[in-house]
């Protein structure tokens, strides 16, 4: 098979990256040229929450997660050495390492270079990035390498289920090691709104296509919704970037 071709995947999703790209270079240009509409979605909060942000990633996750076979986790067994350095790597090494990295460029050898006041969020946006395993970037790039499904659903289910409970306490700590408050509140209700719920309603949707038309109506359904994850994520792009695009621009470096 060649491999080059990307199987499975169509020309939009083998360009991802330059996609990517361009989204980021759009937010930070639109955000520039009209900031009124991004500062207006900005102030749409609740609970510290972004509404149109939130809305967005529940539009990437859940069709990410109605791939998800919580049942894979029985597989664990058969797979146990890849699964152990996956869950190792993910759980014991990235967030830490992440952490000291942190520690030692943005808190000490880059810290001249960057505004004092926003030491702490740097930091804290790289703790926050660690702690997070991409599942929808395991199973895009599982897809890409023609992986085994069942080894790659596995490991999903597994690190999806540690990260409902692991993923609160890690980023506490790691943030109170670095004299950051905790913001419990709101970090609590990230992970109940963008992980709890998201997996449950995805897994009930899942049982509710299984039940009625078997894996046709499921696959159906992922064929569907698989433009409707990518969009959101690039939309989401063009948001964020947008939202941050005049301190960008005044501040390059």
């Amino acid at each position: 098979m060649d491999r080059r071709k990307a199987p499975g995947l169509g020309i939009f999703e083998r360009y991802l990256t330059l996609w990517v790209a361009l989204c980021i270079i759009a937010g930070i240009a639109l955000g520039s040229i009209m900031p009124a509409p991004f500062q207006a979605l900005g102030n749409m909060n609740l609970a510290k929450v972004n509404l149109p942000v939130a809305v967005l990633i529940w539009l990437m996750i859940v069709p990410m997660s109605l791939r998800v076979d919580f049942g894979a986790i029985g597989e664990v067994s058969r797979h146990w050495r890849g699964i152990a350095i996956t869950v190792g790597v993910n759980w014991l090494v990235k967030p830490f390492s992440m952490a000291v990295l942190g520690w030692i460029f943005v808190g000490w050898l880059f810290r001249p270079y960057l505004p004092a006041a926003q030491i702490g969020s740097y930091i804290a946006g790289l703790i926050l990035l660690a702690a997070a395993p991409c599942t929808a970037m395991v199973l895009v790039w599982s897809n890409l390498s023609d992986g085994e499904p069942n080894f790659t659903l596995s490991q999903v289910a597994l690190n999806d289920a540690i990260m409902v409970v692991a993923f609160a306490p890690i980023v506490g700590l790691l943030l109170g090691l670095s004299a950051i408050t905790v913001p419990w509140d709101p970090l609590v209700l990230s992970v109940v709104l963008y992980i709890v719920v998201p997996v449950i309603a995805a897994q009930l949707w899942r049982r509710a296509l299984l039940a009625s038309g078997g894996e046709a109506a499921l696959k159906c359904t992922l064929g569907t919704l698989g433009p409707v994850s990518l969009v959101a994520t690039l939309v989401t792009l063009v948001l964020l970037f947008g939202f941050q695009g005049p301190q960008i621009l005044a501040s390059p470096w």
